[in-house]
Formats: C-alpha cells, structure tokens, sequence
C-alpha cells in the first residue's frame, strides 16, 4: 500500500522533534509528568513480567526489587465487582490477547496479607509493541492512582444497589437480580424460590420506642437473617420492615419450610436495644419459579398473595402460594371492610368458656371469646378476623366493645364467678385502657376483682416504664391479671417479677404429649406450677381434651383446667341455662386418651394406575398415608399415584383394602404446607409439561398428571370406580 496522504509531514515532523529533544530532554519531560500526579510509566516482556517501573511507580509498589520480575497479573488484580466472576482473569484476558487497553481499574494486591493499608486502586492504559520482525515483545504503559475516584464512584453504585440502614440489597437491585435469575433460568430449566418476610408487631416498636430503636431492630433482624440464610441466597431490604429472599435452584418445599420455620424462631427470638428487651415475629410467604410463576412480576405477586394469607392465618407462620390464594385475599378485603360495620349489625357476639377446678370440676369463672356470626360467610374464626382488626385500627373498638359486653354479662352471674377478657398488646399500649376497664366495670356494677385481664407475653416487648406504669393503674382499679400462653413466647422470670400476675394459664402445647412416658411436658408442667406457687399464683392448664390430660394435670397440682373436656366456649344464654340449674359442677366428657391429630378430609382426587385415570374420594390424609373411596376390590400391595392437585402427585401402596376403600402409605411423606394442611416436596415441572407441547406457564389450579408417551400400549382398565354422589357402578 502507497503512504496515505500527510504521512511524510508526520515522519518529518518526528525527525525534527528529535533534533530539538535529547534524551536528557525527554527524561526530564517524563520526570516532570510523574510529579504532576498524572502518572507513571511500566513496561512487561511478552511473558507479561515487568521490566520496568519508573520512579513514581516504584515507589507505590514498594521498590523495583519486590515488583520488576514479577507477573503484572500477580502485582494487581480486577475487580470482579461481586458478580461471581473470577478475579484477575479479564486483565489476563487482556494481556494474553496483545490488544491496546486504556483505563482499565485494577487493585494493587497487598504483599503482605495481614497488612491492614488502605486498598489502592489504579487506572493502566496499555499498548503492545512489536519488534522490526513483527513479534509481540511486551507491553508499555502508563498508570495513575485512582483510589479516590473509584471508590466514590463504587460507594455510588453501592448506594444505589443496597439499603443504606441494613447494608442488604434494595428493591432495585433484588428485582435486577430476580429479573436476571428468571431469564437465565427460563431457558436452563432451572427452579428459583422467593421468599416474602413482613415483621410482625414492629409498628409497637417504632410507636413505643422510638424510630431509633425501630432502625437498630432492622440492622438485627438483617445480621440473623443473612446468618441463616443459604450462602448463595440474597437477602434484600425493600423497604420499611419488607424483606425478601432469593434462593437459587431450590424447588423442595419440605426443606423449604424448615428454613422458614428457622427464620420465624430466630426472627422470634428477644432483642436487646438501648437497655429496653423488644419481641417481635415474622410472616413469610413462599413462592417458586417455575411452579407458582414464570415471569417475575408474577413469581412476585404470588409471594404477596402467600405472605397475606401467612398474616390472615394468625401471623408468625409461613405460606406457600396456591391457586385458591386469590380468592382467600379478595375475601380478606371484605372482611376487612364488614368488620367495620359488625359493631353496629350486632355481628360479634361473646361465648364464655369455663374455668374449672382440676379435682372437684366446679366451675370458678369463664373466658370471654370473641365470635362472629358474618350475613354472608358465616362463622369467622377469631384467628381470621382478629389480625385484620389488628391491621386496620380497629383492634381498640373490638376490645373496649369486649370489655363492656363481657362485664354486663358477667354481672348476672353468681358473685364468686370471675370473668377472663383478653386484652391484645396493642390495646395494653395505649393510654386509654385503665379509663375503658373502668368504665366497663361502672357500667355493669361489676366489681373489679370479678374481671380477670389475660396478657400476653408482647406486652413486654414496647417501653419498660411505661408498661410498668399501666400494670400500676390496673392494680389500682383492682382487676386480676393473668399471664396468657406461658412458655409459647420467650418466658422470662423477670416478668413474673416485674409484673403483678395472680395467675400463670399453661399453654395447651404442654397439656399434648403429657400422658407420654418419654415427652417432657408433664415436668415442665410441674415447675411452672411450683413456679406459680412459689410466688403465690394459682394456675390454668388451657386445651385439655382427654380423660388421661385431665388426670395428670390434677396430679401436677394445677388448680384450673379449660378444655373441650368440660365444654366448648358456649353462647351467654347456654351459660346461664347452666347457672339456672344451680349446677356449678362440669362432669368430663371426653376420649379415654389422648389421640393424635388426624386431618378428615371429603374431597376428591384424581388416582392414576398404569395409564389409567380415575376419580377417588379424599377421607383421610396424613404425612405418611391417606384413605381413599371409589374404586372396587382393589388388591393390597397395588401402587397407586394420588393426584392431589396443582402438579401434586405422590405415589403410594395399597397396604389395606376392603370393598371400595383402600388405605395407602406414601412412599414419600408430605410436608406442611404452613397453614395446618400437608403438601407434597415437589411437583410436575411446568418445563416437562411444556417440552411435551403445553404452553409454559406456572402450574393452573386442577388436576392433572405428566403427558403420556407418545405411542404408549394402552391396556384395559383394572378396576371398578363407584360414583359417590350416586352409589352407581361404572366402569373406570
């Protein structure tokens, strides 16, 4: 190729520069630029040893003889930028490729690995040079310390990325990477799990102690949170008390539901901030791609929907999402809007409970229970409605209508009956409740050593003086006061020091499992008793149900009891049918033991043998087996695959058959589903539905099983399958 156009004027321009610099002239020009600050100069061999250092650059690496022979590559390093790529590699990259670079950011890497100096970051700027023959001999260069600059710039983008109080990642930054995740996976065929965490009670803690001490309670909750989290998870702070959690390529849900279980309990767990002890709880929802969602706006509202019928549920549980979640949230919206008629309707209603002494069973007083008889829904649990009152405000109108209706009935009751109310935190925290007690009590003409306060252990978790202070204004009135639910929270001996308890009610949880020989109930039992006793309160054991609980908690000493045993809580006009009668006393009913609870369903199931499908009725179902109606004379030892639903299969074996009933053990046990149901571990891969010529979408509601293969034999039907609703025979 000929000379383009101006290059001789260049070559006769650089001939005459020559001329006017010798080299003294050109040192003394490099030394100046070093000692302007804007660089230094380095050089390697083709090996990408370096060769040279100039002053400047010797200096900051610590002297020629600790840098000059060295790999570059082993002198600094690139920031990987916590992206998982491996370090030093795209600079190895670079130097390997003999390209022309220019600002490249690399880290000096510290020589001595205990040296506590400030990192040092630096800009290179390369350029491969040849020999006369054309080989590649190296690379020159020039460097400059850019420490200041990139770590502001880094500090930057970290602050745009993560959460400035927790230091956990934003919701910016975990939807780029939820949105990310899903992408890759989609077309891997990989599975990712999101978790959804909402802080129970927290509000209290901000309202009680302070937004200081709310803020130090979100940098603790994020240092348990990222401790028990699996490592190649990500633990995001979207704002307020929301966190969320990314779990890469696990899809089990029984392992699933362990780490939540996990984090509920260590969430659960006492705080310490500024002297003052604050308890909080968690809800959780879970869901997982690609099974509750493909896309991630999707994946995200199916969390939403599983983290609100967590808190619906009775809080401090966790969810899985289902395909019925969405009726469940719009029928929560409108229970929430009709709670605030139901004072006005004459909706709520109170049923009384009896308290009765453990060895002669005359009843010494009644719990009041809040009831709802809804127009359209029927009978609403109070685990339902009472945390929706919790989260519009209306816990307080609830409460102070509670009081008033359970001291007017009380009032007709024979004198030496006593009447429980229970009283939520949120309304012990507000300043109105010894004026609300006290009118309830003016109003009835009951007298306050008749009405019995129930409290829960969270009351102790708001400001310490200003919860000694209420328990102060309550005992002036002259009400009882009773610790609810002891031994379920974070029982500490300090509260039964602090705080003027006449009674100690032992949660049903201890009363379960105390007829047996190996649980350690029955002495946990006996030292809360001996506990009680010792600082001269009576007790309540709550949940009795069997002839043997009853027997052993009279052993233990405990002077109460309240359970199904003796009678369900009862409508105020069953109560006084009793007292009527002049009948104090409650005679047990009740079975002889106590058995474990066992989930009686009446749903159907799809049942698959071979390649046939038939429709069964769901009786029984536990994690280790069900029992199943409508199909005929099926043969013990047959394997059967139940399809519960939504993607669910579990294969089971026929271990008991007779006429159109079989009994099935599992060969995998199902899990929790978190909502007192059971669930299986895994499901049908939306991916296998899709490779066998579904759409990809997350799994609909209904049942179905995997396609079949293509061309598969087809065989006759093995059994008989009843019609249930008729009792005909069919052929299935």
């Amino acid at each position: 190729m000929g000379s383009q156009p101006g290059d001789e004027d260049v070559r006769d321009a650089e001939k005459a520069a020559a001329k006017v610099f010798s080299d003294a002239d050109r040192l003394a020009m490099f030394n100046a630029f070093e000692q302007s600050g804007s660089g230094w100069f380095w050089a390697t061999d083709a090996k990408g040893v370096l060769t040279y250092l100039s002053p400047k650059g010797i200096a900051l690496l610590g002297g020629a003889e600790s840098a000059v022979g060295r790999p570059l590559a082993q002198i600094v390093e690139t920031d990987a930028g916590g992206e998982g790529e491996r370090r030093g590699r795209p600079l190895t990259f670079l130097l390997s490729a003999r390209t022309m670079f220019s600002e490249f950011p690399v880290r000096l890497i510290p020589q001595d690995e205990n040296s506590e100096a400030d990192e040092m970051w630096l800009a290179l700027n390369g350029k491969p040079h040849f020999d006369k023959s054309g080989d590649f001999i190296g690379y020159r260069g020039i460097a400059k310390d850019i420490t200041k600059s990139y770590q502001h710039q880094r500090d930057s983008s970290k602050a745009a990325e993560y959460d400035s109080l927790t230091g956990l990642a934003n919701r910016h930054r975990m939807g780029r990477r939820l949105t990310a995740i899903l992408t890759a996976y989609k077309a891997e065929k990989r599975s990712c799990a999101l978790l959804m965490l909402d802080l129970d009670r927290f509000k209290q803690v901000n309202d009680t102690l302070g937004h200081p001490a709310g803020d130090e309670l979100l940098r603790q909750v994020s240092q348990r949170l990222e401790r028990i989290v699996p490592d190649d998870a990500e633990v995001g702070r979207l704002g307020g008390d929301e966190f969320q959690i990314i779990i890469p390529d696990l899809d089990d849900r029984g392992r699933l539901g362990e780490l939540a279980s996990r984090i509920i309990q260590m969430i659960s767990q006492p705080y310490s901030i500024e002297g003052s002890r604050a308890i909080i709880g968690t809800s959780i929802g879970i869901a997982i791609a690609p099974y509750d969602g493909i896309e991630p706006d999707e994946l995200v509202k199916a969390t939403d929907l599983a983290l609100y019928a967590a808190k619906g549920g009775g809080r401090g549980q966790f969810r899985f999402y289902s395909n019925d979640l969405k009726e469940s949230a719009e029928d929560r919206r409108e229970i929430e809007e009709d709670l605030r008629d139901a004072l006005a309707r004459e909706e709520l209603e109170m049923h009384y409970q009896p308290a009765v002494d453990a060895k002669t069973h005359l009843v010494k007083g009644f719990e009041a229970l809040m009831r709802w008889n809804h127009a359209e829904h029927g009978s609403i649990s109070p685990g339902v409605f009472i945390p929706i009152a919790e989260d519009s405000d209306l816990i307080d109108a609830l409460g102070e209508w509670a009081l008033r209706r359970a001291c007017r009935d009380a009032a007709e009751w024979p004198e030496e009956l006593t009447v429980s109310v229970n009283v939520s935190a949120q309304q012990f925290a507000g300043e109105a409740l010894p004026t609300v007690v006290e009118n309830a009590l003016v109003a009835a003409n009951l007298p306050a050593e008749r009405l019995e306060l129930e409290i829960t252990e969270s009351v102790f978790m708001g400001d310490a003086s200003a919860t000694d202070e209420m328990f102060k204004k309550l005992r002036k009135i002259g009400v009882k006061l009773a610790l609810d639910d002891f031994g379920t929270g974070y029982s500490s001996l300090s509260y039964l020091r602090r705080a003027p308890f006449d009674k100690i009610k032992i949660d049903q949880s201890f009363v379960r499992g105390c007829t047996d020989k190996d649980d350690s109930n029955a002495a946990i039992i006996t030292a809360i008793v001996s506990l009680a006793r010792a600082m001269k309160m009576t007790t309540t054991a709550e949940g009795v149900e069997a002839l043997d609980e009853l027997s052993v908690i009279a052993d233990l000493n405990a002077e109460y009891v309240q359970g199904f045993i003796f009678s369900r809580a009862v409508p105020h006009d069953t109560v006084m049918e009793k007292l009527r009668s002049g009948e104090l006393k409650y005679e047990p009913a009740g079975p002889a033991k106590h058995r474990s609870e066992r989930r009686t369903l009446y749903r159907r199931v799809g049942v698959i043998h071979e390649d046939h499908h038939y429709t069964a009725m769901l009786r029984d179902l536990s994690r280790s087996g069900a029992r199943i109606e409508g199909l005929l004379d099926v043969p013990v030892g047959t394997q059967l695959v139940l399809d519960l639903g939504e993607g669910q299969l579990v294969v089971g074996t026929v271990r008991r058959s007779q006429d159109a009933t079989q009994g099935l053990s599992f060969e995998v046990l199902l899990v929790s589903d978190g909502a007192g149901g059971l669930c299986t571990r895994h499901r049908v891969s939306p991916y296998m539905l899709a490779a066998a010529g579904m759409p990809l979408r997350a799994l609909p509601a209904g049942h179905y099983a995997p396609p079949q293969t293509a061309n598969a034999p087809s065989s006759s039907p093995r059994f008989m399958q009843v019609d249930i609703s008729s009792g005909s025979l069919r052929a299935g």
